[in-house]
């Protein structure tokens, strides 16, 4: 792996180069722990001084040089240093010497680990910093002998001292993506951010270990890791340096912590005993936290541990487990992570005994969407005698891990085992989960309703009709669905796991049809009582999770998929593998992008999803979907289609709910590689289709694609008993009292404006002011189109307006956009973008080998094709040209 652009830390950069090139000119001193990142900022930073303006030395100390008389700025003074002079001689020739290098400019003096200067060149450096035309900038390693020269940098006020921190992680995002020359997804970047502990050095050890196995893999384009791999010694040299030789009571203390942080402080002690634990923290190895009057131990950086465990051999490994899970177990198991953290103990250790103990700890691990280890607790549950509950809670947790042909023989198994109602319809549950989403089996929602009437208890055949309830919405039998889940609300006797599920069913059918309030006052109410189905029904969060989506993507509620994508539900999913969850919330992210006019964004989150749900056909052809409708706008035609295709292959009957995501993005597929006929007659069909279902709201945004394509007098088919047809604006503004919230009445006044220029610009700014920057730069684009007839000045207004909007989106490349900017020829462009730049005219024509009345008549034409007066209007203007 080559050395890779610099990224991130800009606030950082800008202010090293503040500090040299402000009018105090005071300087600034850098510390920070190894790899961090010090050097290469400084470098960084010092290469964007221009050199005509400043004299500028950099330097590196080095302990090779640090006994020599100036060998820490051996690099920068003259070789002809004088000999028999005494040392303050030799420092006022080094001084002089750099003012005659300097020729009159500003002095800028750059040490790289100044920390390792030799006394002479800390002299040098100190006196440098006095001067009053100088500047020193330096970094200093954390935890190193200071000289007292450096030192006094600082405490003498003649510069700033600050503690460079570790990389945020959208930096380390940012680096990973240079390292690796594709994106990584969330998951995979933030485990490496945390492992790295936002060090770049540590981080680049890490991906060049990971990329040494198949734990590193490239799907859709973008990278993700397992979280698995193998030290490599440049690594493991690098954290042996930092934790240095330990002996024998030491290494106890880091092992146990290793294998159970964070682990209580009195328990360590207890252990391992109180001076080697202190020994620990005095040697920086282990770091101790309050929280809620205790104190928890962890190792000072996770690579520690990772070494640790790697190296610690297997017998010890064993027993040091065991031993940590009878600590833990003795003190009572108190803490809400004890029982999950002791039955992993147990399980490693090979001591585990207690199926009932595993079989609670699967739970808890499912009810925290930890795949991986809800699957290893409840199969150990079920080896050693678990029974019907352990074979129920893997069969469930096997499907999510995209094992669904193996989850049927597990629920198999123990059919002989259900002897209860209560068992009865756990099993049907489970059996409905795996075969209609695990396996896509549609015949499977005939086959719980039938089986539903074989569970005799009023409170468990609920259960099971709530998956039914939620199978039949999936698969588009939506008034059935609706009356299964409104007999279940209502049912006194309803489970409250059963009645959540059949409020995300009616939440999101009254998404869908535009009552926006009722569906979110439904789902409020059952994110409210999470506490109380978590635990027996985790999967529910994913209904949730999609009624939620369709409606806040429905409204263009952005700021509500904001939160949603940042809640702990996110986080978890992530953290544990639960790739249904953290797909879909990559869906809807990306939605939230394309709304926003950031459609590279938006393809980047669609190909995450697309790679995340690769092996799961529940969301993908949704996700493909997506990144279909990013990369059209985006104006990547062949990317489009491929993305189409793969969401045709990968989509699923079982998933036809999401069909209007989809033929939308179809839609736009066709516009963008030309043939806008074709979209236009697949909307029309799409339109007549929903209109059919009753979904309402989805229909308000197909027929305002419709309004973007320029078809806002189109007549459609009208409903059944009008006596004449209706147009695409008069069928919004009929939906817009039907539709609840602000975006629905937001399109049919776009509908019904595209004859006025000076309203298109109100709706654009009223587009805007929602964050919804595709349509206002659309609608803007129309109003350019409108007022090209009109005076200078509103031409002017209108593209300028454009320009702005366009400023904040990336690349969009739609039929609407195009509209508004007629082609220029390749000179007229030339001579545009010189002159939005400030060039004058004459240097113009110098520069294109033109007279001056060539490039004057050339400014012209440009100004009458964009609708412009000025080269200040102009810069605005360009902006918003599509390339040609």
């Amino acid at each position: 792996m080559g050395p890779w652009q610099f990224v991130g830390r800009a606030d950082e950069l800008r202010r090293i180069v503040a500090s040299a090139t402000s009018c105090d000119r005071r300087g600034l001193i850098l510390s920070g722990t190894a790899g961090i990142g010090k050097t290469r900022l400084l470098r960084e930073a010092v290469t964007d001084l221009p050199s005509e303006r400043f004299a500028v030395w950099t330097a590196t100390a080095s302990i090779a040089v640090a006994g020599l008389p100036f060998g820490g700025l051996a690099q920068v003074l003259p070789g002809d240093q004088p000999v028999g002079v005494s040392p303050a001689g030799l420092l006022r020739w080094a001084v002089e010497a750099l003012h005659r290098e300097a020729a009159g400019r500003p002095m800028v003096l750059a040490i790289d680990d100044a920390h390792l200067l030799d006394p002479s060149s800390a002299a040098l450096v100190y006196l440098v910093a006095r001067d009053a035309h100088a500047t020193v900038l330096g970094t200093l390693r954390t935890g190193e002998q200071v000289p007292l020269p450096v030192r006094a940098l600082w405490t003498d006020d003649l510069v700033d001292h600050d503690e460079l921190t570790p990389l945020s992680a959208a930096d380390t995002s940012a680096l990973l993506t240079e390292m690796l020359a594709g994106p990584v997804d969330t998951a995979s970047a933030d485990r490496l951010w945390r492992l790295s502990a936002g060090n770049p050095l540590l981080l680049r050890e890490l991906v060049i270990a990971a990329s040494a196995t198949d734990e590193l893999t490239r799907l859709y384009g973008v990278w993700r890791w397992t979280g698995e791999f193998d030290l490599a010694p440049r690594l493991t040299d690098l954290i042996d340096a930092r934790i240095g030789d330990l002996g024998d009571e030491v290494r106890e203390v880091i092992e146990l912590v290793a294998f159970g942080e964070p682990i209580g402080l009195s328990l360590l002690i207890q252990a391992a005993g109180e001076a080697p634990v202190e020994s620990a923290e005095e040697r920086g190895l282990i770091r101790v936290a309050a929280s809620d009057r205790r104190h928890h131990v962890r190792l000072a950086h996770p690579l520690y541990g990772e070494v640790v465990r790697q190296r610690c051999p297997v017998t010890r490994a064993l027993r040091l487990k065991a031993r940590l899970a009878a600590l833990v177990e003795g003190a009572g198991t108190r803490r809400r992570d004890d029982l999950l953290r002791v039955a992993e103990w147990r399980l490693d250790s090979g001591t585990a005994t207690d199926p009932v103990m595993l079989l609670r700890a699967g739970e808890q691990a499912f009810s925290r969407y930890n795949m991986h280890l809800g699957g290893r607790l409840a199969a150990a549950a079920l080896e050693i005698g678990g029974g019907f509950d352990a074979a129920d809670l893997l069969a469930a947790v096997m499907m999510f891990m995209d094992r669904s042909e193996e989850a049927l023989p597990v629920l198999e198994s123990v059919r002989g085992e259900i002897d209860s109602d209560q068992r009865l319809s756990r099993w049907l549950v489970v059996r409905g989960l795996v075969s209609y989403w695990g396996l896509g089996r549609k015949s499977a929602v005939d086959e719980i309703a039938k089986d539903a009437a074989t569970v005799a208890d009023p409170a468990f055949r609920a259960r099971v009709h709530s998956f039914e309830a939620i199978m039949r919405l999936h698969r588009l039998d939506t008034a059935e669905a609706g009356r299964l889940a409104r007999s279940i609300v209502d049912s006194p006797v309803a489970p409250v796991s059963a009645r959540n599920l059949a409020q995300c069913v009616l939440a999101h059918a009254h998404a869908v049809r535009g009552q926006i309030e009722a569906s979110a006052r439904i789902t409020d109410q059952v994110q409210a009582d999470a506490p109380l189905w978590r635990a027996e029904m985790p999967y529910l969060q994913l209904a949730l999770e999609l009624a939620r989506g369709t409606r806040l993507a429905i409204a263009g509620d952005l700021a509500g998929i904001d939160a949603i994508v940042a809640d702990e539900f996110a986080d978890l999913a992530d953290a544990g593998d639960f790739r249904l969850g953290s797909g879909y919330l990559s869906v809807i992210r990306a939605q939230a992008a394309r709304l926003r006019g950031r459609t590279a964004e938006a393809l980047h989150g669609s190909l995450q999803a697309c790679a995340v749900l690769a092996s799961s056909r529940v969301f993908a052809g949704l996700a493909h979907a997506e990144r279909a409708h990013a990369a059209a706008l985006l104006g990547d035609a062949e990317e489009a289609r491929a993305a189409m295709a793969d969401s045709d292959r990968t989509h699923r009957p079982v998933m036809a709910v999401l069909y209007p995501w989809r033929e939308q993005a179809r839609a736009w597929v066709a516009a963008c590689g030309g043939d806008v006929e074709q979209a236009i007659t697949g909307l029309v069909s799409l339109v007549e289709r929903l209109r059919a279902d009753g979904f309402a709201a989805h229909e308000s945004l197909v027929l305002h694609d419709l309004v973007r394509l320029g078809c806002a007098t189109l007549p459609i088919r009208w409903p059944e008993g009008e006596t004449e047809a209706q147009t695409v604006a008069g069928r919004l503004a009929e939906l817009a009292t039907v539709v609840d919230g602000p975006l629905a009445a937001l399109m049919a006044r776009h509908a019904a404006a595209v004859g006025d220029g000076a309203e298109l610009l109100a709706v654009a700014d009223a587009f805007a002011e929602r964050g919804l920057l595709l349509f206002a730069a659309e609608t803007a684009a129309m109003a350019v189109v409108r007022l090209r007839a009109a005076t200078g000045a509103e031409r002017s207004e209108a593209s300028a307006r454009l320009g702005d909007l366009l400023a904040g989106c990336d690349s969009l490349r739609t039929p609407a956009l195009r509209a508004a900017r007629p082609a220029l020829t390749e000179r007229e462009r030339q001579v545009a973008h010189l002159a939005a730049a400030g060039v004058a005219s004459k240097q113009i024509a110098d520069q294109l080998f033109l007279s001056t009345r060539t490039i004057e008549n050339h400014l012209q034409r440009v100004y009458g094709k964009l609708g412009v007066t000025n080269r200040s209007e102009l810069a605005h203007a360009l902006q918003a040209l599509p390339e040609q």
